[in-house]
């Protein structure tokens, strides 16, 4: 028996990990807040440029402690990387943008709709066949994001195709995620999406840099953290309780994006935008309980010693073998 690789291994603890997930939800809300206050003054591209500064120290480091920058830049799959790393720069970029003129709670309203697209993108990308009942809980959640958006009786914002574009890149990010994840190991994901978003960020967003003043200095300074912090409380939930038990906690961030809209910008979702989330949240979790157990089915089927290939309770990527992985939420 190996005592030592045992005793590294963290103890089970879901509570906490849920507790971490929440918090992470939390510490996700607070950069949105502040980014939508940043945007206001600096362009979008130089404040998603210094979020990924930060972000990329983060990935360094925990590539370091793991693995060597050496290993981790040699993939098997090195276009599928590079694809993830434009389309979650190009989400961010998108949701930044939307930031300017949507509220905080309508953006965390239409965000909800990213896992259901998974759904919807995994079947050509990844060849997963999704049955009727869970397709048409994905038709219920667009249904409720048509009343968020309400095309034809309201004038539909430029936001608002932001944010809704922002959320198809992530769900698009997730699926290859996952595509990636049973080609590379997790320390050469997590590398490229670093290295990726670090170059495209810095290429664009040094033409529209502009000196930060003030008090903006610490809110660039708060911007950084909450990127960092919130990613690693995700990966300690991570540690601690599996990514389909976590996944649902994922959705609390709604309610934090409409409380800090409200206290931060004083402004607060109205009823049909409300509603259309409730509907989003329910057919999302109708969809993870449906695959979850799917599953659990295949699992029992296969016999326990192969039930989860790939899947590491130590491993600090948001990724599953479910039909949604356990990312953090956006911003």
């Amino acid at each position: 028996m190996n005592t030592s690789s045992s005793a590294n291994q963290p103890t089970a603890n879901v509570p906490k990990g849920i507790l971490f997930l929440l918090l992470a939800t939390l510490i996700f809300g607070v950069q949105d807040a502040v980014a939508k206050i940043l945007v206001t003054e600096y362009s979008p591209l130089q404040i998603v440029m210094i979020r990924y500064w930060a972000f990329f120290v983060m990935a360094v480091w925990l590539v370091m402690r793991n693995s060597s920058l050496k290993r981790a830049f040699v993939s098997r799959a090195v276009g599928w990387q590079i694809a993830r790393g434009v389309l979650l720069v190009v989400d961010i970029w998108l949701f930044a943008e939307a930031l300017r003129t949507v509220p905080l709670g309508d953006i965390g309203a239409i965000n909800m709709i990213y896992p259901l697209l998974v759904t919807v993108f995994a079947i050509p990308l990844l060849g997963e066949r999704v049955g009727v009942f869970r397709m048409t809980a994905v038709l219920a959640g667009f249904l409720g994001a048509m009343l968020i958006i309400r095309p034809g009786f309201i004038t539909v914002e430029t936001g608002v195709i932001f944010a809704v574009l922002s959320a198809t890149c992530y769900a698009l990010y997730l699926v290859l995620t996952r595509k990636v994840s049973q080609i590379d190991s997790t320390t050469t994901s997590l590398f490229y999406v670093g290295a990726v978003g670090l170059v495209l960020t810095s290429a664009v967003g040094v033409f529209f840099w502009q000196p930060i003043v003030g008090m903006d200095v610490w809110l660039m300074v708060v911007l950084c953290f909450t990127t960092c912090s919130g990613h690693g409380l995700i990966m300690l939930s991570l540690r601690y309780a599996p990514a389909s038990v976590l996944q649902p906690f994922n959705y609390f961030s709604l309610p934090w994006a409409i409380t800090l809209g409200f206290v931060v910008f004083g402004t607060m979702i109205d009823g049909f935008a409300l509603a259309g989330a409730g509907v989003i949240v329910v057919a999302g979790l109708v969809v993870m309980w449906r695959e979850r157990r799917l599953a659990l089915g295949r699992a029992l089927m296969r016999g326990p010693a192969i039930a989860a290939p790939g899947q590491s309770s130590t491993s600090p990527d948001p990724q599953t073998g479910t039909g949604h992985p356990a990312a953090p939420p956006k911003g």
